[in-house]
C-alpha cells in the first residue's frame, strides 16, 4: 500500500491508567481491521494515546477515521462504565 495521507489522533485521558483500558481495547483491532488501503497504529505515552490512521487515498483515509473513532468511543464508554462500576462497588 502507497501511504500518501495520514491522520495522527491524540486522545488525552484524566489518568494512565484510563489510557490504558482504552489501549488495549483497541489493541486487538491493530491489524484485524484493516483493508487494502488504510493501516493504523497506535502508541500510549502515559496518559496520552495515539492513533495514526494511514491510507492510500482520501475516501480511504476518511472511512478509517470513521472506523477508528467510533472504536475509540465505544472503548471510551465501556472503560467510563466499569469505572462508575467499581466507585459504586466501593461505596
Amino acid at each position: 500500500m502507497d501511504e500518501r495521507h495520514e491522520t495522527l489522533l491524540t486522545f488525552e485521558y484524566d489518568s494512565a491508567a484510563r489510557a490504558t483500558t482504552v489501549e488495549a481495547s483497541l489493541r486487538p483491532e491493530i491489524g484485524d481491521i484493516e483493508g487494502d488501503r488504510t493501516r493504523a497504529s497506535l502508541a500510549r505515552d502515559g496518559a496520552d494515546l495515539r492513533l495514526r490512521i494511514a491510507a492510500a487515498d482520501l475516501v480511504a483515509l476518511r472511512a478509517g477515521q470513521n472506523t477508528w473513532l467510533s472504536l475509540t468511543a465505544v472503548a471510551e464508554r465501556c472503560a467510563a462504565a466499569g469505572s462508575d462500576r467499581t466507585t459504586a462497588n466501593d461505596r
